[in-house]
Order: C-alpha cells, then structure tokens, then sequence
C-alpha cells in the first residue's frame, strides 16, 4: 500500500488537468480521456485478476506505471531544456495515459485483494485498519508535496515517482506471495517461507 501511494497516483490525478495543460493538451479533453482509459482498464483487471494472478497482474501494472513516468520526465526534461519542443507535448500525455493505464491495470486495486487475503482472520479488522491509515497517509503526503516537487523539478519529479515504481517491481518479485486460488493456511505457509 505504500508503494501504491508513493508510486505518484493521487499526485497525478489531482493534478493531471494542470499536466496537460503544461503539456499543451486542453485540460478536458486530456481529462475525459483519462477517465474513459481507466474505466476501461480498471474493467480489464477485474476480468483478469482471477485468471492471470494477483502478482502477474502487479508486475505488469508497476512496470507499465515506471514506463510512464519515464516518459513523462523525457518530456518535462525536453521542455525545460527546450529539446524537441515538438515532440514533448505529446510524450507527456502518452506517459500520463500510460501510468494510468497501467495504476488501473493492477496497483489499483490488487494491493486490497491481496491485504484481504493474507492476514489471519484474528487480525484482519486490525490489520486491514491500519494498512488503510497507512494508505490513507501516503495519499494525502503525495497530495501535499506534488505541487511542491513538480516547482522543484517537473522532471525530476516523475523521474521520483519512477525510481519508486521500480523500486516497487523488486519488492513484488521478491516479497509478495501470489495468492490466487490458496487458501488462507496456504498462504501463511507460503509468507512464513520466504
């Protein structure tokens, strides 16, 4: 759930009109194909949370964000430094749409199913608690500095956010049990074995 905070989402969505705008797009048409991607994406995951795995679906989703961070902070980079002005506007929408193609396709919804699935039934008001504290902070810290990091650096703001997205794809690989079709005992041996 931090990785799913930090990794940028409520930063670019609060302020993804403002990124279009800067990026030379109209704040609703950018916006209006923003909604229509992630409702489509988002219908995607549902499909095939079941079918392709919870971590599968994760990997793709991270690496798909980390990509579109990339590109946004090439594009903010080109416009700061005046390189390919051409080019730039339309390298920062496809990297917005692409991490919000990618947000919808896993971290979005995912991180919940599997925080459902993996803690015992004696902790999970608990747990689940306080994991939504957690998120709910990380939300409103990415909420607060966005504006702030994007006066910093408009580039090195997304090239954050991608360093984040990456650190978050070693961090599935690594620590987070696929648990599509196991049981809750088929779980914990799974956590307690790595």
């Amino acid at each position: 759930m931090i990785f799913q905070q930090f990794g940028g989402i409520n930063g670019i969505c609060f302020y993804a009109s403002s990124i279009f705008v800067s990026a030379g797009v109209s704040a609703g048409v950018g916006t209006i194909t923003y909604a229509l991607l992630q409702v489509v994406v988002t219908t995607l995951n549902a499909l095939f949370i079941d079918k392709a795995g919870r971590k599968p679906l994760l990997l793709v989703s991270v690496t798909v964000m980390a990509s579109g961070c990339l590109l946004a902070a090439a594009s903010f980079y080109m416009k700061t430094y005046q390189i390919a002005l051409v080019a730039a506007p339309a390298l920062a929408v496809t990297g917005i749409l692409l991490y919000i193609a990618g947000f919808s396709l896993g971290m979005g919804g995912v991180p919940w199913v599997i925080m459902s699935e993996i803690f015992p039934i004696n902790i999970k008001g608990t747990a689940g608690g306080l994991v939504t504290l957690v998120n709910w902070a990380g939300a409103w810290a990415v909420s607060y500095t966005f504006n702030f990091l994007l006066t910093w650096s408009s580039y090195g703001t997304f090239l954050l956010y991608a360093a984040v997205n990456i650190t978050c794809i070693l961090f599935v690989i690594k620590l987070v049990p696929e648990t599509k079709g196991k049981t809750l005992e088929q779980i914990q041996a799974a956590i307690n074995h790595q």
